[in-house]
């Protein structure tokens, strides 16, 4: 079998033609390629962040500036992460010092993505929802140990000090009566804000933008089979049968959105006492395409849990099913359709599938991740997963 652990230039340029993607997915996805033969992932110290901080942050400011009172920082489960407190003068102001938090990848990543585009679309959105102000970023790794943006650090938890669930990546968080009924309406509202965001003349140079009437799960299909093909350790038959049910049914696009592309509980700060969501985290997956992909991924089960009064399944433990949906349509006054909808809950489905087969045993087998518990306990939860594709395309097909 060909050595996945020294891919060749030719192989490279292979999977290129079979896979056509976006040339930032393509740029990233080669970047881990290329990587791959080399050492494994070896612990960073906070004074090594450190100076690759200083040294991002020497060309794009002008004044001095101090970096202070690192520390690690629990959350973000396939990146790393460093807070620290900048002493700067932002925009010639007086002197203040400002928390933030330096994420970067590690060699290898569950998720291989780009932290440019993550950086673009915080921005992008930074006037419509909230999230943390995004500063700076080294999309090549030129001053870090890999590449890694810079933002400010937010405020809140991602679940109830008193609550259950959440314990991995925030599955099943239970955030009880009073949190549900404060978080449910802000959850739904937040997610039509970005549907509906019009990112016309926004900054988003490092994405392809499609238009209406383009099948752009295309281009999700190809960068999760080009994932599978680099990462696999044997073919699974059920992830090919997806595969070529998906190519064969790919569904038009009637409206371009940004997508946030993990939007779930886990993926979200709160204020405990007032309910007020502070924060949204994570949009390295994000991109621009069909809104239903986003609902079809945060209505799947996995990140849900059954009401404990009634037993009805709860989205993202806020609230059942058809409310949701219907809370958004009429939040973002767009429609639902329920067959583009299965078709991305085939593809969310397929996705997770590869990620937890394919990606998770080759970063782990590499040694090229910090995450290495995280990582086994992917793997050992990947029957999970396939079973879910399973059940799903007995319901399409």
């Amino acid at each position: 079998m060909f050595d996945k652990d020294r891919p060749s230039d030719a192989w490279l340029s292979s999977l290129r033609d079979r896979f056509p993607c976006e040339p930032e997915v393509d740029r990233f996805l080669s970047s881990k390629l290329e990587r791959r033969a080399g050492p494994g992932y070896a612990p960073v110290s906070l004074a090594t962040l450190c100076a690759g901080v200083e040294a991002l942050l020497r060309p794009n400011l002008d004044s001095h500036f101090e970096l202070s009172n690192a520390r690690w920082l629990t959350g973000g489960a396939s990146k790393l992460q460093m807070a620290f407190d900048l002493t700067w003068r932002p925009n010639a102001e007086a002197e203040q010092t400002t928390p933030m938090v330096l994420r970067m990848q590690p060699a290898e990543s569950i998720v291989e993505t780009s932290r440019l585009r993550e950086f673009q679309l915080i921005n992008a959105c930074a006037d419509v929802v909230p999230v943390p102000p995004a500063y700076w970023v080294d999309a090549d790794g030129e001053y870090l140990p890999y590449p890694g943006l810079v933002y400010g650090l937010a405020a809140g938890a991602t679940k109830p000090s008193s609550g259950v669930g959440g314990e991995v990546s925030g599955m099943g968080t239970d955030y009880g009566p009073r949190l549900r009924e404060l978080l449910a309406p802000q959850f739904v509202h937040i997610l039509a804000r970005i549907h509906t965001h019009d990112w016309q003349g926004v900054e988003l140079s490092a994405f392809e933008i499609p238009g209406p009437g383009t099948v752009t799960a295309e281009r999700q299909l190809n960068w999760w089979s080009r994932v599978a093909e680099e990462d696999g350790l044997a073919d699974i038959p059920l992830l090919t049968l997806a595969a070529q049910w998906l190519r064969a049914n790919l569904p038009s696009l009637d409206r371009v959105s940004i997508l946030h592309g993990d939007y779930r509980c886990g993926n979200f700060l709160f204020d405990e006492a007032s309910g007020k969501i502070t924060a949204w985290l994570d949009w390295e997956l994000g991109h621009l395409g069909d809104r239903h992909e986003d609902l079809a991924w945060v209505t799947t089960r996995t990140w849900g849990h059954p009401d404990p009064d009634t037993g009805v399944d709860l989205v993202c433990g806020m609230m059942p099913k058809p409310e949701f949906l219907a809370a958004y349509e009429q939040a973002s006054s767009l429609a639902v359709n329920l067959e583009t909808l299965r078709y991305y809950q085939v593809l969310n489905t397929w996705k997770t599938a590869i990620m937890s087969h394919h990606t998770s045993y080759r970063a782990a087998h590499g040694g090229k991740t910090h995450q290495d518990v995280l990582v086994a306990w992917c793997i050992g939860v990947s029957s999970k997963f396939t079973e879910q594709l399973n059940e799903v395309l007995e319901e399409v097909m």
